[in-house]
């Protein structure tokens, strides 16, 4: 009974894996970058501006 009990252990432990990976790499629709990147660029574009005019 002890040798199933130590076999179960990996067993459970790769499921647990398998469901975590899966849900960790699951398509994330509801977000969006659009936005954060037209903020990110416009950063760029000011702190471009900002060396180039001294």
């Amino acid at each position: 009974m002890a040798a199933l009990a130590w076999l179960l252990i990996p067993l459970v432990a790769a499921i647990g894996a398998g469901l975590w990976g899966g849900w960790a790499s699951r398509n994330r629709r509801s977000i969006e970058d659009g936005s954060e990147l037209a903020g990110y660029s416009r950063f760029r574009e000011a702190m471009e501006r900002s060396h180039t005019g001294g």
